[in-house]
């Protein structure tokens, strides 16, 4: 397949999988990881907080070192890789966030969205590409709106001057067939390259974007060792074999792809995530992956079961940035139904 379309390969293990370590990357790992993910020829590294730039905060975890600092630090060991930020209008601005990370070398801003709201994004993608950097749309729970209404808010973005398209399965919702439906859509009726984000909650994240790339996708994300929110994403090192094995043409050095999942596994050993019942349960009630700890720390302060409190979560369609009425669903499910009293409020 020599001739086929260059698939562009996105390593989100320094952002998505902050989500599983609490956010507390270090300097040291960063640069020990930055430099394995330049050996193995992904095409974009990104880092930082898992929520994006600017998310750092007590509702939804504060990061130990500081996005600029992480930053220069993963920019040092680039060289073809180039280094990428994710983006959500409300935690970042652009005077303050989007300006720092320019200054500090960023190549690639990915602004994201929920499906549905496209128009938040307009300032932030018109800035960048005033600035001359690359910029992307992403359509976060991408599982919550159809393939017509996913369209629909790309070609804004599109429109706005987003130069590529991801969806991003954020909950581990969807199915092959979804996948297939909205990607190839998408691929058909846009002018720009589409892309796919899998989370692993039901198992179906390798599957998926196998599916995402049948149905025309040039861009695919993963982790090493799928290091991410809840389930975590789709294993770059199961996609940088499968993707070989399928002779899609790529920059990949398979070697070197394994060899930075090993170093993964040593860096972030004790947090690399795993299915386990409240992950299934998050794909099924199609809630963010990145909720399994507040809702696990919430269901245990409020003695109700956290799988209860995710298809509450589903059930009231609450998406990313909603962290705050997490405890107050778990609350709720208290007051109905109790498995034991709720622990007693710290003394100030």
């Amino acid at each position: 397949m020599a001739t086929t379309p260059r698939i562009t390969i996105c390593d989100a293990t320094l952002r998505d999988g902050s989500h599983a370590y609490s956010h507390q990357i270090t300097l040291e790992q960063v640069h020990a990881y930055a430099a394995a993910a330049e050996a193995a020829g992904y095409d974009f590294l990104e880092v930082g907080h898992g929520n994006g730039l600017g998310a750092s905060s007590l509702q939804v975890g504060e990061s130990l070192v500081p996005e600029s600092e992480m930053l220069r630090a993963a920019k040092q060991d680039l060289r073809n890789t180039r280094l990428s930020v994710h983006v959500i209008p409300g935690f970042a601005t652009i005077k303050r966030e989007i300006v720092n990370a320019v200054e500090a070398g960023v190549d690639l801003f990915r602004i994201g969205c929920h499906c549905t709201e496209a128009d938040i994004t307009q300032r932030h993608i018109s800035y960048v590409r005033s600035v001359g950097r690359e910029v992307w749309g992403v359509l976060m729970m991408s599982h919550m709106a159809s393939a017509d209404v996913l369209l629909e808010e790309a070609k804004k973005m599109q429109s706005y001057g987003a130069q590529g398209i991801v969806l991003m399965d954020s909950a581990g919702a969807c199915f092959p067939k979804d996948v297939t439906a909205k990607i190839g859509l998408l691929s058909e009726g846009l002018d720009v390259p589409v892309g796919f984000h899998a989370h692993h909650n039901l198992g179906l994240s390798i599957a998926n974007s196998l599916a995402a790339l049948e149905s025309g996708a040039r861009i695919i994300d993963g982790t090493a060792k799928g290091f991410g929110a809840g389930a975590g994403n789709a294993p770059l090192e199961l996609l940088a074999a499968v993707m070989q094995q399928q002779g899609y043409n790529t920059a990949l050095n398979f070697y070197k792809a394994l060899d930075a999942a090993d170093l993964a596994a040593k860096l972030f050993a004790g947090s690399l995530p795993d299915s386990n019942g409240i992950t299934i349960v998050s794909g099924l009630a199609g809630v963010f992956s990145g909720f399994s700890k507040p809702v696990q720390r919430a269901s245990k302060q409020m003695g109700v079961d956290p799988r209860d409190v995710f298809f509450e979560l589903g059930k009231r369609k609450i998406v990313g940035g909603q962290e705050d009425l997490i405890i107050e669903v778990a609350a709720d499910l208290a007051q109905r139904n109790p498995l034991k009293p709720p622990a007693p409020s710290p003394t100030l």
